[in-house]
């Protein structure tokens, strides 16, 4: 256990609170609910940001950016989207020393501000589609926070495209939130179920939403990422038509999607231990670490001038050689391991004599020694064992922790220890309200062409066709 880590046994809450500072991810703004994001955390969100941006540009669509400030009469344009918003919102009422005519609304989303410039861009089906991304800030006034999982500033992405038909916009929504799972398992290694939102959960203003959700160590839910099909919803709000082939004014179709820095949350509490944090290596920034040990100069010289002959032509931003002369190589251990760098190796002047180092995984922490010669694709090799090794793991516990649940006693009781449940619910608001004020829980979502099941709703007994994922949540 590392020093100043809470165990996750002692304190779950507290041991992802800890990692998150000790480790150096992220630190308290002196803005309440703000958070600074350091060097080690942001590093992730630019791994994040390069592979989704080239999935997203691979799939056709383009960045662009809007204005972080929204009249205030953009969000009362459609109804839905305002009495969703609106108790999150930060309103600007003055600037300039003076009163503002009209207040200007800290973009807690962009949908309003987009669509109202969507009217000026769409006359006809040859606009069509529109296919934006915009990464960016966005404001929600949380009451409570925690770092990355829920902070009043967050970074995101969020698409916005625009379609000459239903179709094509379902289809838009359905293919982004599988990239969304796609990235999450193949990047983050960790793996999601794929679902409908029931009506109370979806997205203010959307026609359906879908999404990716997480189970993590303790076994809550957390919803890593959102597709949403908007229909003509925000297209008649700010009367957005296009001339279809038919020579006919219709409303365009919409759908907009999103993942935040939530995702780094989620990826501490899937993978990471007491001993500090865990990264997978795709989203590493720094995925080697070389820690040289010396006694004396004539020794720092020999295995400082070994490690820079064995890491000749490779990628500066794969590896790094640590050789500072004020840290002892204990502490240096210590630190790359609460860091979570996914390999450590270590190498001294016994080893430059037998021309081999000793190669520690952060995953399990398993040392082997390896020959200098050839030791890059050894290393690349691993790093692919170690991603597939933590997916693995997630998936065996996402198994493990996914139970059928027919008994509302039963489950009120098991749900409180954690994990995916999947019931029976007969799509009505009121027994949906009732689990939520009962157990704490909520239905995460309805699977992704889940097969229909014949059964009864958990709580009042009318026939159900399929059953939903439920799970306590962040």
């Amino acid at each position: 256990m590392a020093k100043g880590i809470t165990t996750r046994e002692q304190n779950y809450s507290q041991w992802y609170i800890d990692i998150v500072l000790k480790s150096e991810m992220a630190d308290y703004s002196p803005v309440k609910g703000c958070m600074v994001i350091r060097p080690t955390g942001y590093g992730i969100w630019e791994n994040i940001q390069k592979h989704l941006d080239r999935m997203f540009k691979e799939t056709g669509h383009q960045n662009a950016y809007f204005p972080m400030f929204i009249p205030e009469s953009f969000l009362t344009k459609e109804a839905e989207h305002v009495e969703g918003f609106a108790p999150e919102c930060a309103v600007v009422t003055h600037a300039g020393g003076k009163e503002l005519e009209e207040p200007l609304v800290v973009r807690p989303t962009s949908e309003t501000m987009i669509w109202a410039m969507y009217k000026n861009w769409i006359n006809s089906y040859r606009d069509l589609p529109i296919l934006i991304n915009q990464w960016a800030n966005v404001c929600r006034w949380e009451m409570r926070t925690r770092l990355f999982l829920r902070t009043t500033e967050f970074l995101w992405q969020e698409g916005h495209t625009a379609h000459a038909t239903e179709e094509e916009a379902i289809a838009e929504t359905e293919q982004m939130v599988h990239i969304y799972q796609k990235f999450a398992e193949e990047y983050m290694a960790m793996p999601v179920m794929v679902g409908t939102k029931t009506e109370q959960e979806k997205f203010a203003g959307a026609v359906k939403t879908l999404s990716i959700e997480a189970m993590l160590q303790d076994g809550k839910a957390l919803q890593a990422g959102t597709s949403h099909y908007l229909g003509q919803n925000f297209a008649k709000a700010f009367d957005v038509k296009f001339q279809n082939q038919n020579k006919e004014q219709e409303y365009v179709y919409a759908s907009s999607w999103g993942v935040s820095t939530r995702l780094i949350g989620g990826m501490i509490m899937s993978h990471s231990d007491d001993n500090g944090l865990v990264i997978p290596p795709k989203l590493a920034s720094l995925p080697v670490v070389f820690v040289p040990i010396w006694r004396s100069d004539e020794e720092m010289e020999l295995v400082l001038k070994n490690a820079d002959e064995m890491t000749q032509g490779w990628d500066k931003l794969f590896f790094k050689i640590d050789d500072r002369d004020n840290v002892k190589p204990g502490r240096k251990f210590n630190e790359w391991e609460l860091k979570g760098i996914p390999i450590r190796i270590e190498i001294g002047p016994r080893d430059c004599e037998n021309k081999e180092v000793v190669v520690v995984r952060r995953d399990t922490g398993e040392k082997v020694t390896m020959p200098m010669e050839g030791l890059l694709p050894k290393l690349e090799a691993l790093l692919d064992d170690i991603q597939d090794n933590l997916l693995a793991n997630a998936q065996k516990r996402m198994d493990e922790n996914t139970h059928i649940a027919d008994d509302f006693k039963e489950y009120k009781k098991a749900v409180k220890t954690g994990g995916f449940y999947k019931i029976h619910w007969c799509g009505e608001n009121s027994c949906e309200d009732y689990i939520q004020e009962r157990s704490k829980s909520t239905i995460r979502c309805i699977p992704y062409n889940g097969e229909e099941e014949e059964g009864e709703c958990i709580v009042c007994h009318k026939p159900s066709k399929r059953r939903v994922i439920a799970a306590q949540s962040y």
